[in-house]
């Protein structure tokens, strides 16, 4: 399996590549800002890209759609309600090539949120950075967000975390290492506590050195 993970412009965006060298079959995750990138890579390697996924609506993450399935011919794959050309339901899994896809339905940052694990690696979108989660507005998001990330750091502790943006320290983790360092993450027994970390980042940063 080829797994790249592509800088694409906008707000230190990723997106991803992931193909089946056996089948040249692929998939592509939140082809956004700037989908010239990630197309030079699907022709480096010959790729039929089959899928694009997007792990929600902000149109960071989907404003490349109309330019990969143009290019590509793929189809366009979304959480239930969210408008692609394939909407899926959490615990649905996809096949491309040899490779599957698991869609876990993490809502907190949007209604529509998923993350995609594909072997040993877990695609977070912005549900999960390295340091950090997504980003709510009301109390009530972060709620929902706090079950979301709770259920995720239930995986194996080996898995890899690919994230939407590179916000962190490093551009991936492991669940384990998010588990040992990641503050929100340590805030899980305690929703208040974690809602309090949100509701204070801005100083919290400035007092840790986050950028």
């Amino acid at each position: 399996m080829i797994f790249k993970q592509i800088n694409s412009g906008g707000d230190r965006n990723y997106a991803y590549l992931i193909g089946c060298e056996e089948t040249k079959m692929a998939a592509v995750a939140d082809p956004s800002p700037d989908p010239t990138l990630l197309m030079k890579e699907i022709e480096s390697y010959g790729f039929d890209v089959i899928y694009v996924f997007n792990t929600h609506s902000h149109p960071d993450h989907t404003g490349g759609n109309a330019y990969l399935k143009n290019n590509t011919g793929a189809k366009i794959v979304t959480y239930k309600n969210g408008g692609g050309d394939l909407e899926v339901n959490d615990g649905a899994v996809l096949n491309v090539g040899k490779i599957s896809f698991e869609f876990i339905h993490t809502p907190g940052h949007t209604p529509d949120s998923v993350c995609i694990k594909t072997e040993n690696n877990l695609i977070t979108g912005d549900t999960l950075f390295v340091g950090k989660v997504g980003g709510t507005y009301t109390e009530e998001e972060a709620e929902v967000e706090f079950h979301s990330l709770k259920k995720l750091i239930s995986f194996p502790e080996n898995l890899k975390v690919w994230p939407g943006h590179n916000y962190g320290t490093a551009p991936s983790s492991t669940i384990l290492n998010e588990k040992q360092t990641n503050p929100f993450i340590l805030r899980l027994n305690d929703f208040n506590e974690f809602l309090r970390l949100k509701q204070n980042w801005a100083a919290y940063k400035i007092e840790h050195g986050i950028k």
